[in-house]
């Protein structure tokens, strides 16, 4: 498999490797070619003993219809704090860099470091209600 940064590696399967689909356990066949996945487990060289295997969907949850990337208004303080805390507590990985309120009310929290999610979507209540891997273009 190749890595997003381009570098061929082996990802070597151990008889106690779970398997999930997003949220969803499922099996090594699940898995198809050009699937993007997230792989834990140990390293050593270019091989990776798995632990673990994700497949990393594009989308979960619910993304507001009339969204649109660079939309809204930044928010700070009390109000983007709530909504980072929820969405690292959903998706632990990554740096947020801001947090934007959209015109339906629910706030886009936008997440650097990774390529999944990068935009985590939050309701009025600091509910986290999607999810999407949308990387900007150009």
């Amino acid at each position: 498999m190749q890595t997003s940064g381009n570098q061929n590696v082996t990802v070597k399967e151990a008889s106690t490797t779970k398997y999930q689909n997003g949220a969803s356990s499922t099996s090594a066949s699940a898995i198809k070619r050009g699937d993007r996945v997230l792989v834990l487990g140990t390293t050593g060289g270019t091989t990776i003993t798995a632990t673990q295997v994700v497949v990393q969907p594009d989308q979960v949850g619910q993304i507001p219809t009339n969204y649109k990337e660079g939309s809204g208004t930044i928010v700070s303080g009390t109000t983007a704090n709530k909504a980072t805390e929820a969405a690292l507590a959903a998706y632990p990985e990554g740096v947020v860099d801001r947090v934007v309120q959209l015109s339906n009310g629910e706030y886009e929290v936008h997440n650097v470091g990774v390529k999944w999610p990068h935009h985590i979507f939050v309701n009025q209540d600091f509910k986290v209600v999607g999810a999407d891997s949308k990387l900007p273009t150009g």
